[in-house]
């Protein structure tokens, strides 16, 4: 995989104990050219918010993780270049906007969106955006 679009769940996973955490930090250590919409930052702070609102990890941990987020080599695509066509995604596929934002991007770019996300990639499976839609768990 040359170039992929990422997803708030994938980043969010590289830095938490989840499941697919070493999947998800192999993808953004790679070398594969990463790209998201600017609503990741926003998705992945709201995250790391929630982690430390139940006291998993402390205020200064919380800084911490957000500024190592930023750092990340991610290419940022404003998201009101993509909003037309995440709407029209979410109308077509019945998904939330803030999903199709990156889906979208994936589609504009003729790229997969790497996603954490079961419940997407099995409700995009039988439809003709499944191509740009992958399981984080399914990547080697």
């Amino acid at each position: 995989m040359n170039a992929c679009i990422v997803d708030a769940s994938v980043v969010a996973a590289a830095f938490f104990r989840e499941d697919v955490s070493a999947g998800a930090r192999r993808l953004l250590s790679s070398g594969c050219e990463l790209h998201a919409p600017d609503l990741v930052y926003a998705e992945v702070a709201n995250v790391i918010w929630k982690r430390q609102n139940r006291r998993e990890i402390d205020d200064a941990e919380a800084r911490e993780l957000l500024s190592d987020v930023l750092r990340l080599p991610l290419r940022i695509t404003p998201g009101d270049s993509l909003a037309e066509a995440a709407l029209t995604l979410a109308m077509r596929a019945d998904r939330s906007v803030y999903d199709c934002l990156y889906l979208a991007l994936a589609v504009q770019r003729k790229s997969v969106m790497v996603t954490g996300d079961k419940r997407l990639v099995n409700a995009l499976a039988e439809t003709p955006l499944k191509k740009h839609v992958a399981w984080i768990g399914q990547i080697r």
